[in-house]
């Protein structure tokens, strides 16, 4: 049995045996099959779980899309990832991972990986030693022909994948490896041809279509109104309904009256928002109170004031200058519509 057959016969085995390992069990080990589970799911939309929807997790945590647990569960993070990473790219935005934004996500992974073989600084051969060769070794490893540790030393396990590589991309690669020799397995690949182009959008063109957005869709105003609405509702750990709010059940049931669903906690919330410099009427305030990280938030209402359900008084009004506050202000953050 040739190099090239093994391969094929040693692939088919493990995309049997990943549909019945544990996602642990091969998170980082053969991203290549992992494209192909992937693949064959076609369409994943909101309130789907199961393996192909962490793989979906892991490939938008690794593009820097998707930072929370990965459960497999499609849910409002992991939608909101994929909205963010559509809005990137010049998709239609709709939350949904379908063929097009599945395509799109892998040749996305491989142009990242591309990138980290343009660093490599010289023509790698047996017996070196090196961050080059850790290089090697992951690329190899994507495709599923390096079993060993990503340890930088270009031992016989190294040469072994190589050489069925060498055999099956009809590349060559055993008498030195160079970029461009590592950058043709990439264009070579038929699952997707990263020859392809796929980048995100120009700063500029990215933020002319948030202006559009913010001018369009972005009216606050509902949500203010409601907040107000809703002075001198008690305090009541857990609450999410008039009767009594907690902070986030607070943002979260506001949000709600306006079509607009949002996480339940805190941290969440500011995972799923996105950054702004200062905030503008209608953006979330977040705070740092009883433990580490973002513990309490609030809307901010403008003139440097903020709505919030405080524990003392329950939902009320209070400024972001209050010494109190001052202090433990993180930042804002805005929920688009």
């Amino acid at each position: 049995m040739n190099g090239t057959l093994e391969h094929v016969v040693k692939q088919s085995f493990i995309y049997s045996y990943l549909l019945s390992q544990p996602f642990a069990a091969y998170v980082d080990a053969y991203p290549a099959l992992q494209n192909k589970i992937l693949q064959e799911a076609e369409q994943l939309q909101y309130g789907e779980h199961g393996e192909s929807v962490r793989i979906l997790q892991h490939k938008l945590s690794k593009l820097s899309y998707y930072d929370d647990q990965i459960d497999g569960e499609l849910g409002i993070l992991t939608e909101h990832a994929l909205k963010k990473f559509q809005k990137d790219y010049g998709m239609s935005i709709t939350g949904e991972a379908d063929s097009e934004t599945i395509h799109a996500i892998i040749k996305a992974e491989k142009k990242r990986k591309i990138r980290q073989i343009e660093k490599m600084s010289e023509t790698i051969y047996p017996g070196m030693h090196s961050e080059d060769v850790k290089i090697i070794q992951d690329t190899l490893k994507y495709f599923g022909y390096y079993e060993g540790e990503i340890d930088g030393i270009y031992g016989p396990l190294t040469q072994k994948a190589l050489e069925v590589a060498e055999e099956e991309h009809d590349l060559e690669l055993t008498k030195g490896v160079t970029q461009a020799s590592l950058q043709a397995m990439y264009q070579k690949d038929k699952d997707v041809k990263v020859k392809e182009d796929v980048e995100p959008q120009s700063a500029s063109t990215t933020k002319k279509k948030i202006k559009n957005v913010q001018v369009k869709s972005q009216d606050y105003s509902g949500v203010i109104q409601t907040a107000k609405a809703l002075i001198g509702t008690p305090y009541v750990w857990g609450g999410t309904a008039p009767g009594g709010f907690d902070c986030s059940g607070f943002i979260q049931y506001v949000y709600e009256t306006q079509s607009v669903t949002v996480p339940r906690t805190v941290s969440d919330m500011w995972n799923f928002a996105s950054g702004v410099s200062k905030p503008s009427v209608g953006d979330l305030v977040f705070f740092e109170t009883y433990k580490p990280g973002p513990s309490h938030m609030g809307i901010y209402i403008g003139d440097g004031k903020f709505i919030h359900a405080g524990e003392s008084r329950g939902v009320e009004i209070s400024a972001l200058n209050n010494s109190y506050w001052k202090d433990k202000y993180l930042g804002a953050k805005r929920v688009s519509n």
